[in-house]
């Protein structure tokens, strides 16, 4: 078994670092030793910043994203709705305007034109 030397901390500082080791770890040499080998493995110091936090990083994916739903909707109004409006517009089908044949006149039946007709005028009536 190995043996156990005692070390100082403030009173502070001990209480948090024992409330830390019993969350995550069984014993508080488990806790320092993984601490330690953290910063040995990684080749970094605990002193130094490691970059943004999660609630950050978060915060600027959420924004980006909402871009992207922007841009999105954006190019779907613009142009892909238009895009597929026009390409149905090609594959409906409408039944042709039945337009009168081009005869000659002298074979044209003359209807006859109403060359006078009588004047109705509704405000003159009582």
């Amino acid at each position: 078994m190995d043996s156990f030397i005692g070390i100082r901390f403030k009173k502070e500082t001990a209480k948090r670092f024992q409330e830390f080791s019993r969350t995550h770890f069984k014993s508080h040499t488990e806790a320092l030793e993984t601490m330690l080998n953290f910063f040995f493995y990684n080749e970094i110091s605990p002193k130094e910043k490691l970059g943004p936090t999660g609630r950050t990083i978060e915060a600027k994916l959420l924004k980006r994203i909402n871009a992207v739903i922007a841009i999105m909707r954006d190019v779907e109004k613009t142009q892909t709705k238009p895009t597929a409006a026009m390409i149905q517009s090609l594959f409906e089908i409408e039944e042709p305007k039945k337009k009168p044949l081009i005869v000659e006149k002298k074979y044209a039946e003359e209807q006859p034109k109403v060359r006078f007709q009588e004047k109705q005028n509704h405000h003159n009536e009582h």
